[in-house]
């Protein structure tokens, strides 16, 4: 029997890890407000009161680094993306980024285009795919319907993280085809609908809902489209999977970890436009089964344990 204090999170990762950890292991989250209190003094005080046994840290920043100068050991850093993309060559975070790649005594990254990045700090760092909660986001049939196809586009609007602009220029050579709904949500949502209305797209807006309520939105879709920035399997399309739909997005076959899933280089607005026309349940059952494989919390659990496990004796 031993205790995980797993300090902040990233997509609910870390709340489905302690949800899904074996009964013989005792789990407590240490989670933050946005505000600067409780980015700063308010997690510090919570880190410092904490007794754990394993400390596993989302995202490589304050939180990591207020827990290294607290003595919390052993110390793992979970990287989510951002924080090894850009913050490491930030003049100041930078600095923190480093301090904690090489201050934790392990390092875990939850996509493996930040794996090289890691290991240039970290021989030792692993890639550990992110679980999703099968108990929350699970298959349903498609609602009957005598129209054209429901397509999500689910993602936070950023054109440049994620690519929406793509995205609508896309839908938009299918107009015909296809009833969009949108997520209000991101930097660029006003852009993004004055995009679609200058190409005659129709937008039907949905309120940002929940995390534990967005499984409806996927369940009314018959398609759902994500990312088509980063080459890597983001929470979104991983839920929207587990929900029964099938998934259009950029996923890069530059790695490895992906070599089975179905769908991979889409990267243009004609093969975005296809892939959209041409998703059917066959594209589903195959991605269903790189989910299953990769991605159930019972997988990414059996792969966590031996790193708790490497960390306490």
């Amino acid at each position: 029997m031993f205790k995980v204090a797993m300090i902040n999170d990233c997509a609910f990762v870390g709340e489905t890890l302690l949800k899904y950890l074996p009964a013989d292991v005792k789990g407590v989250h240490v989670s933050r407000s946005r505000s600067t209190w409780g980015k700063t003094f308010g997690i510090a005080y919570k880190i410092m009161r904490v007794k754990a046994d394993i400390y596993h840290v989302h995202y490589l920043l304050q939180d990591c680094f207020i827990a290294a100068c607290l003595g919390k050991r052993p110390l793992i850093g979970h990287a989510h993306g951002s924080d090894l993309r850009s913050t490491l060559n930030n003049p100041i975070w930078g600095r923190i980024v480093r301090h904690n790649l090489a201050k934790c005594d392990r390092v875990i990254v939850s996509t493996p285009d930040i794996l090289g990045i890691a290991k240039k700090f970290r021989n030792d760092a692993v890639y550990l795919p992110n679980p999703v909660d099968m108990t929350l986001f699970y298959p349903k049939p498609l609602m009957p319907h005598g129209g054209r196809k429901r397509v999500l586009i689910a993602s936070d609007s950023n054109w440049s993280v994620k690519g929406t602009d793509m995205a609508i220029k896309a839908l938009s050579r299918i107009k015909d085809e296809v009833d969009v709904s949108i997520i209000r949500s991101g930097v660029d949502f006003e852009r993004t609908l004055a995009l679609a209305r200058s190409l005659g797209l129709k937008l039907t807006i949905l309120p940002k809902v929940p995390h534990n309520k967005i499984n409806e939105y996927y369940w009314r879709a018959d398609i759902v489209v994500d990312q088509f920035k980063s080459g890597v399997t983001g929470m979104i399309m991983l839920e929207a999977i587990a929900c029964g739909r099938p998934v259009i997005t950029y996923i890069s076959s530059e790695y490895l970890e992906y070599s089975d899933f179905p769908l991979k280089d889409v990267s243009t607005e004609e093969e975005v436009a296809l892939a959209v026309s041409n998703a059917d349940i066959k594209l589903w059952q195959k991605e269903y089964t790189y989910l299953e494989k990769n991605h159930k919390p019972e997988v990414t659990i059996k792969k966590l344990l031996p790193i708790y496990n490497d960390v306490i004796h």
